[in-house]
């Protein structure tokens, strides 16, 4: 008799790609609730007194709706992390606890900010939100995460470092949403500290004219700067996609992909918050020349290996985040930058400036901080 073989299959493990996922969602929902972290005041009111508090008397459909989107990717997302240690009904309920507990916790401080409303509506659509994204994941969990198409396509086309990889990748289209002063000139960390400190000491403030002590630049250094910034946001996002590609990937279509997807994301971003015939307009001649020389300074970068792809990708994103920080404002940014009105998009226009000045520190901590596989 034929003794039977234990099986070889490799067991189930947490993914680490929906755990890095599931973080940074989490900072965006708290970047979200809680911008613009200005303006801090004490009414005197109970933290917890909109749990009893009527319903509100104004509310949209529009309003419920991005309750319900904003938390349901967190509902998914939570599941597929609790997988496979956790499941069924019981990873459900678990979100549907943490859920409760954190978006009852934003509502709760945004009793102390003057530009939002603590709302048990918004707790209870938050709530609805994350709990038909759990339902979801436990649905479809296992398929999403052991036997999918997509899971097959990413073993064969990307190596062990993709799970963070991915992510970082995935936002770096995402990031262009919010309108900077250059065109991929990701990570304008010193106007936003301005902003916030502006607002802290009811004083204005500008980190960078400060630290350029009003040094001034000509007009062609700035337009060489553009040219350098463009070309540096380009080389940097591109390159952090190609370090987490196999050689057998389709690596061409893959960069045309992610390349016109952050392309496409800037232009009409900048048609729908602004007016329709702004979306081309931060198309100058400096940013194509920048586009032109990156997407050439790309072809021989593409044939060396991983890790010179990771260390030039990460010179070339500090090289960027300096320039970005120190450049002085762009003439366009300032007239556009006055028609951006977050009105109902205010939570919207929160997270796509976390994303906008985080992007570069995100893909810098993954360039840095490879995966190491232990040998068995």
């Amino acid at each position: 008799m034929q003794a039977i073989e234990p099986s070889t299959a490799p067991a189930m493990t947490a993914s680490p790609f929906v755990r890095v996922a599931l973080l940074a969602y989490t900072c965006l929902i708290v970047y979200a609730s809680w911008y613009p972290f200005s303006g801090w005041r004490d009414l005197g009111i109970h933290p917890l007194a909109y749990l009893t508090a009527p319903l509100p008397y104004y509310w949209t459909a529009f309003d419920i709706a991005t309750n319900v989107a904003g938390y349901a990717p967190f509902g998914l997302l939570l599941v597929l992390a609790l997988h496979p240690r956790i499941k069924g009904v019981a990873a459900v309920l678990i979100v549907l606890m943490v859920t409760l507990l954190m978006a009852g916790t934003m509502e709760a401080v945004q009793t102390y900010l003057p530009t939002r409303v603590a709302s048990n509506l918004d707790l209870a659509t938050n709530a609805a939100g994350a709990l038909l994204g759990a339902l979801a994941g436990a649905g479809w969990g296992y398929r999403l995460l052991e036997s999918s198409r997509l899971l097959d396509l990413r073993r064969r086309w990307m190596n062990d470092s993709a799970g963070r990889g991915l992510v970082v990748v995935g936002l770096w289209p995402l990031a262009q949403i919010y309108p900077v002063s250059h065109f991929f000139g990701l990570g304008q960390l010193f106007d936003a500290l301005s902003g916030w400190l502006s607002s802290m000491l009811s004083e204005p403030i500008d980190l960078a004219t400060w630290l350029l002590n009003d040094a001034a630049l000509s007009s062609e250094q700035y337009r060489l700067s553009e040219v350098v910034l463009t070309a540096c946001g380009l080389i940097g996002g591109v390159l952090t996609l190609l370090v987490i590609l196999r050689k057998s990937a389709p690596r061409l279509l893959l960069v045309l992909l992610l390349v016109a997807s952050a392309m496409l994301v800037k232009l009409i971003a900048s048609a729908l918050f602004f007016a329709p015939e702004n979306a081309f307009v931060s198309l100058t001649p400096a940013t194509l020349s920048g586009l032109l020389i990156g997407g050439a300074l790309l072809i021989p970068l593409a044939f060396l290996s991983n890790g010179i792809q990771r260390h030039i990708a990460s010179y070339v994103l500090i090289a960027g985040l300096f320039i970005i920080n120190l450049l002085p404002p762009n003439p366009y940014f300032i007239s556009t930058l006055q028609t951006w009105v977050q009105g109902k998009f205010l939570n919207f226009n929160g997270a796509a400036q976390f994303l906008s000045v985080l992007w570069p520190f995100f893909a810098l901590w993954f360039l840095c901080y490879p995966v190491r596989r232990k040998k068995v």
